[in-house]
């Protein structure tokens, strides 16, 4: 008991930034599930709807800031396929691996350009970054807000899935390419719905997690962005479930690592334990095991 009442402001921290997580993480396996290839600028669409939010606000009210950052980040998501994939389409795996990454150089290097390479910090926003007190704790709102609103999105994302549609589609694809496209699936319409949904998702993650780390610079979508696949890969990539179990295991031992005062092994950590999981799962917790036909 003594050690939750100890910890508990880093449990709180760590349910929440594993939230943020799973919303980035989300995008990183919708991908992969269909395309069977990762999104390296993912993580850099995610730092440009920080960038976006504080751009906007120094000329529109917040209430209109907040959804215009979220459209042009699917806007950004949008193009990032459509530049970087969509042409490369019957490419060999390693040329759209590289395009990815070029493009995820391109937004930063971007970003650079726009910032000068300075830190920009990210607007307050009424209420969510509000301190409250749980538990003789402090925190900030947007610590309780993220964990309930990353499930209800994920909930959101699972109906979607399984009872549109669109999300019939998106699972006839990701089962088998070649035969969805025969059976007159609009291949290049489901990639993009895929891309579109994941800069979304993207985008409430970024500001969730900005209201509460504020710094926002051109390689901030790095690390948060490399956990979040690391979640991915941890829950089984392919797995929506999946990727929001391990993004809040993740989030969760590494602010508890922070705790007990192991800050600088804190990021370490959550690449150990990937490293451990993967010995005794390859293809994660809720990985699929595939055998190849002959």
């Amino acid at each position: 008991m003594d050690f939750i009442t100890t910890n508990l402001p880093y449990i709180l921290a760590g349910v929440s930034v594993g939230g943020q997580y799973a919303l980035i993480a989300i995008g990183y396996t919708m991908v992969y599930g269909i395309l069977r290839l990762i999104n390296f600028a993912h993580g850099d669409v995610f730092m440009a709807a920080g960038l976006i939010m504080i751009y906007s606000t120094t000329f529109l009210p917040l209430i209109v800031s907040i959804p215009l950052t979220i459209i042009i980040t699917v806007l950004i998501g949008f193009f990032v396929e459509r530049i970087a994939y969509k042409p490369l389409r019957t490419a060999p795996r390693m040329s759209i691996m590289i395009s990815a990454i070029g493009m995820s150089y391109l937004l930063q290097n971007l970003a650079l350009y726009i910032t000068g390479g300075l830190t920009k910090y990210y607007p307050a926003i009424p209420w969510i970054s509000d301190s409250i007190e749980i538990l003789g704790s402090m925190t900030k709102r947007v610590t309780v807000i993220t964990p309930i609103l990353t499930l209800a999105l994920v909930i959101g994302l699972v109906l979607l899935i399984k009872h549109t549609k669109i999300g019939m589609s998106m699972r006839a694809v990701s089962r088998d390419f070649e035969t969805s496209q025969l059976m007159g699936i609009r291949i290049d319409w489901v990639i993009s719905i895929t891309f579109i949904i994941g800069s979304f998702l993207a985008a409430v993650g970024s500001i969730l997690f900005f209201s509460n780390y504020t710094g926002v610079t051109p390689t901030v979508g790095a690390m948060p962005g490399l956990k979040a696949f690391v979640a991915a890969v941890f829950g089984g990539i392919g797995s929506i479930p999946g990727a929001v179990i391990g993004a809040f295991i993740i989030g969760i031992c590494e602010n508890i690592m922070k705790g007990l005062g192991w800050t600088t092994f804190s990021d370490a950590f959550t690449f150990v334990l990937l490293i451990i999981v993967l010995m005794f799962m390859p293809t994660g917790i809720f990985g699929e095991k595939k055998t190849d036909k002959v």
